[in-house]
C-alpha cells in the first residue's frame, strides 16, 4: 500500500510539474502577444526634426540637408514592432518622463526629437531637445530607442535606396 501511495504521489508530482510548465509557456505567450493592436509610433528626429519614422503611414523621411528630404514607405514588421512595444515597456513609456534637465550648458545646432505614440487608444507626446550638454536619464532612454528604431530602419532595403544625405550643419 506504501509503494501504490508513493508511486501515485510520483506520478502527480510528475503531473503537477508538467501542468505548470505549460503555464508559464501560455504565460510568456500571452506576454509577447500584449502588443495592443492599435500600437504605432512616430517619432521625428535630427537638427530641425527632419528625419522621420511614422508607422501610422509606414514611412520613413530622411533628411539630405541641402536637398531637402525624401520619403519613402517602410513597414515594420510584426515582430520589428513586438520587439519596439517591448522597449517601451522595459522603460515604462506610459509614466511621465523628465526630459528638461538643470542647464548647465547649451549646445547649436542640436538635434530634437518628438515622439507620438498610440496604445491602447491613448496617444503619448514627448518632445526631447538635444541642445543641453547633459541629458536626463529619462531622455538619454527615449534617444537610445531612437536609435533601436533607426537602425532597424537604416539596414531595410527601401531605406538603402534613398540618396545620400549631402553638406552638413554647423
Amino acid at each position: 500500500m506504501i509503494r501504490i501511495s508513493l508511486f501515485l504521489l510520483i506520478l502527480f508530482s510528475i503531473l503537477a510539474s508538467g501542468c505548470g510548465f505549460d503555464l508559464d509557456s501560455n504565460a510568456v505567450e500571452s506576454n509577447v502577444q500584449s502588443m495592443p493592436n492599435d500600437f504605432n509610433f512616430s517619432v521625428q528626429f535630427g537638427v530641425n526634426r527632419r528625419n522621420e519614422i511614422n508607422t501610422f503611414e509606414d514611412k520613413v523621411t530622411k533628411d539630405l540637408i541641402e536637398n531637402g528630404t525624401a520619403t519613402t514607405k517602410i513597414a515594420l514588421t510584426d515582430e520589428e514592432m513586438a520587439m519596439v512595444y517591448q522597449k517601451m515597456k522595459d522603460i515604462i513609456i506610459i509614466e511621465r518622463k523628465e526630459l528638461i534637465p538643470k542647464t548647465n550648458c547649451m549646445k547649436e545646432p542640436h538635434e530634437e526629437d518628438e515622439w507620438n505614440i498610440r496604445i491602447n487608444g491613448k496617444t503619448i507626446t514627448l518632445s526631447i531637445s538635444g541642445a543641453y550638454c547633459e541629458p536626463t536619464t529619462d531622455a538619454t532612454q527615449l534617444i537610445e530607442l531612437r536609435n533601436y528604431v533607426f537602425n532597424i530602419v537604416k539596414n531595410k532595403v527601401e531605406y538603402k535606396e534613398l540618396p545620400a544625405s549631402k553638406g552638413g550643419y554647423e
